[in-house]
């Protein structure tokens, strides 16, 4: 699926020609055709669970103490593969040495991409889009509860956007992300997000993200790239952070108070909007909303709506009669 994404931002928004995407991937030109159609291409169906290998059964972990051991150690005297593939073996491992050598390499390559990385500071018009969640308490229908909050921050214009939902559920992360991408009235290249399990369901070793195929599906939609953040580095979507902390002074305190979550979303939009009107904390002598009308002009077309549904596996009764549940978003943001 990520192969697929990263095809269609080569053609659709590169404007590579398909014949050099095919020579770069090995694909056929037809299978390349079929990805640009088709935003949701055949997955494959696994038939049976994969088979677990012996290093699985605990060895997993014991060769991880043993690497954590060696790592403490001065360089010259820590232990290759092959030492550590004897010491297990030694303790009862019947396995081969091609996995401990595997496992090994990706302790290594892990460790090598443990430093700092930072995301630029300067953003080019149209390039980034920061993303993230809130928790804030309003009054609605004479009701104190808490709501969560999407934000959405535009990097170069800085434009706010951000919407309240009863909860943090994936239906209502694709929504607010349609919803965001209508109200700036285009698409960026990136957006930039944190590790929720509604985005990225796996981070590895070497900190390579498998996101989930609903976001993916997303992603591939409006032809976007993910970029997910370093786990507890939240300077690299600094824009954002600094945003939850500063709106919730200018919105959320003291406690809104409205008749539904409908009639909040909508004074929340107003308030983006009015609060776009200060000066841009670059560009002094002009205003957010004076940089946003700029940076609008490299935003790529809107496109049609993603449509957020929820994939969920279940199981089919034995009258093989399964029930369909469709979720309106309307009333999901009217509470």
């Amino acid at each position: 699926m990520e192969s697929v994404s990263k095809i269609r931002r080569w053609v659709l928004v590169e404007g590579r020609s398909i014949r050099s995407v095919a020579r770069a991937t090995g694909l056929s030109r037809n299978t390349i055709k079929k990805y640009l159609k088709d935003e949701n291409p055949p997955s494959y169906q696994r038939h049976a669970p994969p088979v677990r290998h012996k290093l699985c059964n605990g060895f997993d972990l014991r060769l991880q103490e043993l690497f954590d051991q060696d790592s403490r150690r001065p360089r010259r005297e820590r232990r290759t593969a092959q030492k550590l593939y004897e010491q297990l073996v030694a303790e009862g491992y019947t396995g081969s040495y091609s996995p401990v050598q595997r496992f090994v390499r990706e302790l290594k390559r892990a460790g090598a991409c443990s430093g700092d990385a930072f995301i630029p500071l300067h953003f080019a018009a149209g390039d980034a889009l920061q993303f993230d969640w809130s928790e804030e308490r309003v009054v609605l229908g004479g009701v104190e509860q808490k709501v969560k909050v999407a934000h959405f921050r535009l990097c170069h214009s800085r434009k706010p956007f951000v919407i309240a939902y009863p909860g943090e559920a994936q239906e209502m992360v694709l929504d607010a992300f349609v919803q965001a991408l209508s109200f700036y009235g285009g698409v960026p290249r990136r957006v930039i997000i944190d590790n929720p399990k509604t985005m990225v369901t796996y981070v590895s070793r070497s900190k390579e993200r498998i996101f989930h195929p609903r976001f993916l599906a997303l992603m591939n939609h409006y032809v976007m790239e993910p970029v997910a953040c370093t786990p507890a580095a939240g300077w690299e979507k600094g824009q954002v952070e600094n945003q939850v902390q500063f709106l919730r002074g200018r919105l959320f305190v003291p406690e809104p108070a409205f008749d539904d979550l409908e009639a909040l979303n909508a004074w929340l939009r107003l308030r983006c909007e009015d609060l776009a009107e200060r000066p841009h904390p670059e560009q002094q002598d002009r205003t957010i909303t004076e940089v946003f009308e700029d940076e609008r002009a490299e935003l790529r077309p809107l496109g049609r709506a993603f449509d957020g549904y929820v994939e969920k596996t279940v199981r089919v009764r034995s009258g093989c009669v399964s029930k369909v549940v469709e979720i309106d978003f309307r009333h999901l943001r009217a509470g």
